[in-house]
């Protein structure tokens, strides 16, 4: 099997990990408490802020680097994040928590090496 590809795209809890096969950068607007539609149906949004989220996926990935990822991310309730900010144009380190984790298994032959892979591993990532 080849070597995965790590190219430091991303950094968990300052673990470099292989590279990811789907990546998605988000920003979601945070509003006061008192915001939302008033008796004219008006939107009155009033962001107090934003946060990046990153959905993040390994595709056919085996268990040593499903485990190191997964160990990075589940080590602290928040912990800091490198990766590639989408508005900002350039690599940021910030602070996030992980979501629900999952990953299905593919295959699993336990007489091979490469008989074991997780169809993929993936978890969304939110910042504090």
């Amino acid at each position: 099997m080849a070597e995965p590809l790590n190219t430091n795209m991303v950094v968990l809890n300052g673990v470099d990990v292989i590279d990811p096969t789907e990546l998605t950068w988000g920003l979601s607007d945070v509003s006061a408490s008192d915001a939302g539609r008033d008796e004219s149906v008006t939107m009155h949004k009033m962001r107090i802020g934003q946060k990046r989220q990153y959905n993040i996926g390994w595709a056919m990935i085996d268990p040593v680097n499903a485990s190191i990822i997964l160990k990075a991310v589940n080590e602290k309730e928040h912990f800091d994040c490198t990766l590639w900010d989408a508005m900002e144009a350039e690599y940021q380190t910030r602070t996030y928590y992980v979501g629900d984790r999952s990953a299905p298994m593919q295959q699993w032959m336990p007489d091979r090496a490469d008989g074991k892979l997780y169809s993929k591993l993936s978890f969304t990532l939110i910042e504090v």
